[in-house]
This record gives C-alpha cells, structure tokens and sequence, in this order.
C-alpha cells in the first residue's frame, strides 16, 4: 500500500488547518507555502475536504479555511477516505471496487489480505487530528 500525493498533501493541509489559532481562518495560498505545496493542487484537495464537511471557507479579505468538526473528532482515516485515497493493500480487500477478483473465495490469501487491510483501517481510525497537533 502507497499513499498518493493526493493523500499525504490532505493530511499535512489538514494537520496545518488543526494547528493554526482556533477560529481564523487560513488561506490557501499560506497553506502551500507553508507545506511546499501547489496552491492549485491544494484547492483541488479542499474542494474535497469541503464536499466532505471536514473543512468550511470564509469568503472576504480575512476569509479561508477552518476545521469544520472538533480535532477530535477527525481522523487521518476521514482525510484520506475524503480526499478519496484508498488504503487497502491488495485490490480483493477494497470493498467498493467494481470488479471482483477472479479468485476470490478461492484464494487462499484473502483472509489474510483482508486482516491486513483492517488492521491498516483501524490503525487510521485510532489516529486524530489532537493528537497530531499535541505531537
């Protein structure tokens, strides 16, 4: 399993987003600079954080990005699956693909793969943005 671009560059936009003084909002523009990251690719990502709810935008000269839910309450899980990263190790573990594996219920590796791919799942969804930040 690999994160994409896409998937590391949410996570570090998200975690800046976490950090900064609760209730000011950020610009895109800040974020990029700050993280190396494209401003264009970067609105592309909080277009899907917005879509998502993990974020919102204030428009006007002090407008931007803030969190959208509690620290808390957010996980590197919600990031990725909101930016629509996918995290499963081998493709007869993704449950929402369209095509099956022409093995499957014969292989004997599926359970296998499947433990794996939860293990990584819950690992995501144990891990939030207060805790990142306390880090």
């Amino acid at each position: 399993m690999r994160l994409t671009t896409k998937g590391r560059y949410g996570v570090r936009a998200v975690i800046n987003l976490a950090a900064a003084v609760k209730g000011h909002p950020v610009s895109i523009s800040k974020i990029a600079a700050e993280e190396g990251i494209s401003p264009e690719f970067l609105e592309q990502i909080f277009f899907k954080l917005k879509k998502s709810g993990l974020i919102r935008s204030l428009r006007g000269p002090k407008g931007g990005f803030l969190l959208d839910k509690d620290p808390a309450l957010i996980s590197i899980k919600d990031i990725l699956d909101a930016v629509g990263e996918s995290v499963f190790p081998v493709p007869c573990t993704n449950k929402k693909a369209e095509q099956v594996c022409i093995n499957q219920g014969q292989c004997p590796a599926t359970q296998t793969w499947q433990n794996f791919a939860d293990l990584i799942e819950d690992f995501l969804s144990g891990v939030t943005l207060k805790e990142l930040i306390k880090n």
